[in-house]
């Protein structure tokens, strides 16, 4: 099948008021969606009554990485603005998509000391040669940058200081993210804890989200089945306590496409966690097999993107669509400030 037309497969259409500008406040007052893959009942409530859906003694795994600063805007040597979104480093050089055109050797000022050379280009993303060692990079962002909320977001309400904390989970640890992991922004601490009160066992893995889960899908991706490498982690004693977990027949319950990403990744054909860090090019479509995950909370996803045919793949694509435009008709917000969804 064409590019075009497996595109075409995951396109909805929804009314621009529906892209949620700022998050719920509290962030468990979002709107739930409930999806009983067993029963086909489909339910609708508050998140924070999040604990009243889940699967008995059900695992849930989050995603401890931290969003850092990535979003630049600095000079060129010609004196015009640019936009810099960083994306990682390689080797020493440091990797940004850029808004605009950049000439080969030219120079980009984050400052009057700092700046960026810029030294080719690879898969779409822009190499530069940085003034000052590549490893300080989180410190330069800390410095220069913004909280990289998504371009859909174009109207939001919050100032820089109000995004940098709520683009971020509460539980946000380990700095390396361009991206946050949306599904875990419902979640406070009153409500974590109210899960584990209640019997819930939660546990934390790590996946610097990067490319491989906002970049636009291309042709290439769709015939190689993979999508931009991300770096995860399993701490080893995590990984022992869901393994067990999994043998005794507990529901493991990732919170995020991420984590799902990240526990099939680390799973081996017996279905058992093996792979505990590594890069992942995992692309997760209809027709995949789920090893590890037995239930997702996830937002509500952008059009034709890899997140939406990964949910596709754990409920079917016509019944997920179909949920799509229940939760829309009920006012429900989409997208990374949106409502959330219990897919069980």
């Amino acid at each position: 099948m064409k590019f075009e037309k497996i595109l075409e497969l995951y396109d909805y259409r929804f009314p621009e008021k529906a892209v949620a500008q700022c998050p719920a406040s509290p962030r468990d007052s979002a709107k739930l969606l409930v999806y009983d893959r067993k029963t086909k009942k489909t339910f609708f409530d508050v998140f924070r009554n999040l604990g009243d859906h889940l699967p008995l003694k059900a695992v849930l795994v989050f995603n401890e990485t931290k969003v850092v600063p990535a979003r630049i805007w600095a000079k060129k040597s010609t004196g015009g603005k640019i936009q810099l979104l960083y994306v990682g480093e390689e080797k020493g050089k440091l990797r940004f998509m850029v808004d605009r055109k950049i000439r080969p050797g030219e120079k980009i000022f984050l400052d009057s000391r700092n700046f960026l050379t810029f030294a080719g280009q690879k898969e779409g993303v822009w190499l530069f040669e940085p003034s000052f060692p590549a490893r300080n990079i989180f410190g330069v962002l800390e410095k220069f940058g913004e909280t990289p909320i998504p371009p859909y977001i174009k109207h939001s309400p919050l100032k820089e200081s109000e995004l940098k904390e709520k683009y971020q989970a509460v539980f946000a640890k380990i700095r390396g993210s361009v991206a946050a992991p949306t599904a875990s922004l419902h979640f406070t601490k009153r409500l974590m804890s109210k899960l584990e009160k209640s019997g819930f066992d939660l546990k934390f893995i790590v996946l610097h989200v990067n490319l491989g889960t906002f970049a636009k899908l291309t042709p290439k991706q769709i015939e190689h089945s993979k999508l931009h490498e991300e770096f995860y982690e399993i701490d080893p004693e995590t990984a022992e306590f869901l393994n067990k977990a999994k043998k005794e027949g507990r529901p493991i319950v990732s919170v995020g496409t991420t984590v799902a990403r990240t526990l099939e990744s680390a799973s081996d054909a017996k279905g058992s966690l093996v792979k505990l860090s590594g890069k992942t090019s995992l692309f997760i479509k209809e027709g995949y097999r789920f090893r590890f995950v037995d239930g997702l909370v996830t937002n509500f996803h952008v059009p034709q993107s890899s997140l939406l045919m990964l949910v596709s793949a754990f409920a079917g694509r016509k019944r997920i669509l179909d949920l799509y435009r229940k939760a829309i008709a009920k006012g429900f917000k989409i997208f990374s400030f949106g409502d959330g969804m219990l897919l069980k």
